[in-house]
């Protein structure tokens, strides 16, 4: 009785898409369609607004230090986009090209770690960024120990005076331990707890060789509450903290993934302490600025004017105890836009608040895998392409153009397009059918994705439309999570 009612419901929204189509067109919106990973179909969407605005970027005030800190920060975790094709080398022309734009036109916030972009995240981030006097930015690194290879004192002091090194400056301005909560009290005891490595890290505090110490966190909330504890006794005390947080994250993380964290409660324990709040994810890893058709027509149609990237990056903006929200901007079309939401922010109204929780509870409704693209699963020990597989099953879900069933009459055209997109998305030797089911990858993933699961189920999916069979999955895979 579930499933036929389940598929009563898929019928009726597919019925209601095509209304939502129609009136796209009429409205000259461009319709979502195809499912192959080119250049055009994967970046977000960059109409930029025509509204005319007065006043440059926005800033937000450090309590600690009194940095004046932009609301846009640059996260640099993405400059591997820019990597040459036949080289592989990261094409630091570009990568400069971006710092100085952003530079020029107010942001001054650049998020850095050891283990971003295969390890020369820091090394052309600091060229970039060394070009420029050195008050007119801010540098985020990180203490990335996150391999128990690295746990020692020896290799974690290792890797934090490298970062000065590669970044090549004599303090740094935001400090974070890396990714905390995903290994639970062993793993934040082992990394930086037994081995002294975070009293050392306050004393360079005190020596000025860090200006701000915090964390960013991922997973488990016990961790998150006991790490505040802390503060509220005075042993370890933070100056921020990076957490997740987004229109659906506000309060349906759990309904989006059931163990994550709702942003309302971390950012309310934060800023109740007077902590600011460092924002990663503000796009959901994307999602949210490539959302399924239906809920782009109900964004589009309450701000024409508006891209739909702009209105998560102002829900986040518009909470006034974020310091700043990072994003991952290796186009400069995604720069220019952004820099364009944040000068100045225009604030979300408490109607706005409520159209995004109801946006939010729409958003939860569809089955993306909840991969943010942010590549701590790579590299696979046997070649997969872990996120491209993950992407290009979500896209197709975004676009209305998964094929469900062989009753429907578009099923032959939807069958051979999500084919041809999936050996163009991601080549056949880094393809589901490879895994192994080591398991690595789900230790990585800071969404904690069963990813050796996904994989084998996405395999089967792909062989049943190879075979011209139905795909049949008992938990109705293709519309539930």
């Amino acid at each position: 009785m579930e499933k036929e009612s389940q598929s009563k419901n898929n019928i009726n929204r597919r019925e209601f898409l095509k209304r939502f189509h129609a009136a796209m067109a009429i409205a000259g919106m461009p319709a979502l369609t195809g499912c192959q990973a080119n250049k055009e179909n994967t970046q977000a969407d960059t109409s930029t607004s025509k509204r005319k605005k007065e006043g440059g970027m926005t800033y937000r005030t450090t309590p600690t230090t009194g940095d004046k800190v932009s609301l846009l920060g640059y996260g640099c975790m993405r400059w591997f986009t820019l990597r040459d094709k036949e080289t592989g080398i990261i094409d630091q022309e570009g990568v400069n090209r971006l710092v100085d734009y952003a530079i020029e036109h107010g942001v001054n916030y650049f998020d850095t770690a050891p283990v971003y972009c295969d390890g020369e995240c820091e090394r052309v981030t600091g060229i970039a960024l060394n070009r420029h006097p050195r008050d007119k930015y801010y540098i985020a690194a990180k203490i990335s120990n996150l391999d128990p290879k690295t746990w020692s004192r020896e290799e974690t002091l290792k890797m934090y005076n490298n970062s000065f090194k590669e970044l090549q400056v004599d303090y740094i301005d935001y400090l974070l331990l890396h990714g905390v909560g995903m290994g639970g009290m062993e793993e934040i005891e082992g990394r930086f707890m037994n081995n002294g490595i975070l009293d050392h890290l306050l004393e360079e505090r005190k020596k000025g060789r860090i200006r701000n110490l915090g964390f960013s966190f991922h997973g488990d909330v016990k961790i998150f509450d006991y790490l505040l504890s802390l503060h509220d006794v005075g042993k370890y005390t933070w100056d921020f903290v990076q957490i997740q947080l987004n229109y659906v994250d506000w309060r349906h993380a759990q309904e989006e993934h059931a163990r994550n964290i709702n942003a309302e409660y971390l950012y309310g324990e934060l800023a109740k302490r007077n902590i600011p709040s460092v924002i990663m994810e503000p796009l959901l890893g994307g999602r949210l600025a490539n959302v399924h058709a239906h809920i782009a027509a109900i964004l589009k149609q309450r701000r024409p004017d508006l891209s739909i990237a702009s209105w998560a990056f102002r829900f986040a903006g518009t909470h006034p105890m974020v310091l700043s929200v990072l994003s991952g901007m290796p186009y400069m079309e995604h720069l220019q836009e952004n820099i364009e939401t944040y000068s100045p922010l225009e604030p979300l109204t408490q109607d706005d608040m409520d159209f995004l929780d109801s946006t939010a509870q729409k958003f939860v409704r569809y089955p993306l895998i909840p991969c943010n693209d942010c590549k701590y699963c790579m590299p696979c020990p046997y070649g997969i392409d872990i996120p491209g597989i993950l992407l290009h099953f979500n896209k197709c879900i975004n676009e209305d153009r998964m094929p469900v069933s062989s009753m429907e009459p578009n099923y032959r055209e939807l069958r051979r397009a999500f084919l041809i997109g999936y050996d163009r998305s991601v080549p056949k030797l880094r393809q589901a059918d490879h895994c192994t089911n080591c398991g690595i990858c789900v230790k990585k993933c800071p969404q904690r994705i069963n990813i050796p699961k996904q994989m084998n189920r996405i395999d089967k999916f792909v062989e049943s439309l190879k075979q011209g069979k139905e795909f049949d999955d008992k938990t109705n895979y293709l519309w539930s999570r």
